[in-house]
């Protein structure tokens, strides 16, 4: 079953969630649809799962980078509610079940000298070429974005708070971050974080940061793009992708307990904001039950992949999808 009805979008909110909307004659280019191929994790076999939802997936390929790595591709994921914890599973390729890292969590809500939180979640790993460290920053709580540092991915040394509610005028969550290289002269950046950030009414919107180093940040004091940019109640888990020279920020609607991915051209400066509409339109049945979320995209045997979070909410599983 094709997994991705992409429309362009129009000026009505309904057509910018996808409701209603008359199918586009082509989608951004460079942008394949993707098909679901099976669950990445089973959650009756594993020895962690508290609160039986897992979310955010962030998939990490090792070769040339880890030396004597667990498996082809690290699986970054965590629960969302209490206690959390960040979780490891691996493969050796994209196509099949991952294995639980017997000792999860990698990183809990108690951190002895550093912090002690409610929860820890939304991992985001990283590979530093520069410190030859994987950064992974994770949120706990939903006010603060931290960072931690590791060799082998495995064993981490917490490193600092990178993004608080202190820094985003108004705003009461900073959270869901993820972290790409990319440049940009005009700020002397080589790296850009995208994030949720919750400034206006208890209404979510997409927020941005540029650093040099990965570790120290500036972040822009009003929002990338908002949820009424696309008719939306709510906008999280973005993503960036890099097609045709350009920067496309993929990120997901929530409506109720169902939500699609939308997709928006930033630019290669970041100075644009075309909408395009919707990327990864949700299966109505298993996995997605109308809701996906949170992708992360690899590739394996030079297809592409999807990696989401699949299903409502707080009862979400982490899917793997395939380029058709």
């Amino acid at each position: 079953m094709t997994m991705s009805r992409r429309q362009l979008l129009t000026s009505t909110a309904g057509v910018a969630l996808g409701l209603g909307a008359t199918p586009a004659e082509a989608a951004p280019a460079g942008f394949p649809d993707y098909k679901y191929l099976r669950l990445a994790l089973v959650k009756s076999k594993l020895k962690y799962n508290p609160t039986n939802e897992l979310i955010f997936p962030c998939i990490r390929g090792t070769k040339g980078r880890i030396p004597n790595a667990l498996g082809a591709y690290y699986l970054y994921y965590a629960p969302h509610d209490a206690p959390g914890g960040i979780c490891l599973a691996y493969a050796n390729s994209l196509e099949e079940e991952f294995t639980e890292y017997p000792n999860n969590p990698i990183i809990s809500r108690n951190w002895p000298g550093e912090y002690s939180v409610s929860h820890v979640s939304s991992p985001h790993a990283m590979w530093n070429d520069a410190a030859k460290r994987m950064y992974l920053y994770f949120h706990g709580e939903n006010t603060v974005t931290r960072l931690a540092s590791s060799a082998d991915g495995i064993n981490f040394r917490y490193e600092k708070e990178v993004l608080s509610t202190r820094l985003i005028p108004n705003s009461t969550e900073t959270s869901y971050a993820r972290v790409f290289q990319h440049s940009l002269p005009s700020r002397n950046a080589s790296y850009v974080m995208v994030f949720m950030t919750n400034t206006s009414a208890n209404h979510r919107d997409i927020g941005w940061g540029w650093s040099a180093n990965a570790r120290d940040w500036t972040f822009a004091q009003t929002p990338l793009i908002r949820h009424t940019d696309v008719g939306a109640s709510d906008i999280s888990g973005p993503h960036l992708l890099f097609r045709n020279g350009s920067v496309y920020v993929a990120y997901h609607t929530d409506i109720g307990s169902g939500g699609n991915i939308l997709i928006t051209e930033a630019g290669a400066d970041f100075s644009q904001r075309r909408h395009l509409g919707i990327l990864h339109d949700s299966l109505p049945g298993a996995p997605d039950n109308g809701r996906s979320a949170a992708p992360s995209f690899g590739t394996y045997n030079g297809r592409e992949y999807m990696i989401y979070e699949a299903g409502t909410r707080l009862e979400g599983n982490i899917a793997i999808a395939r380029a058709g």
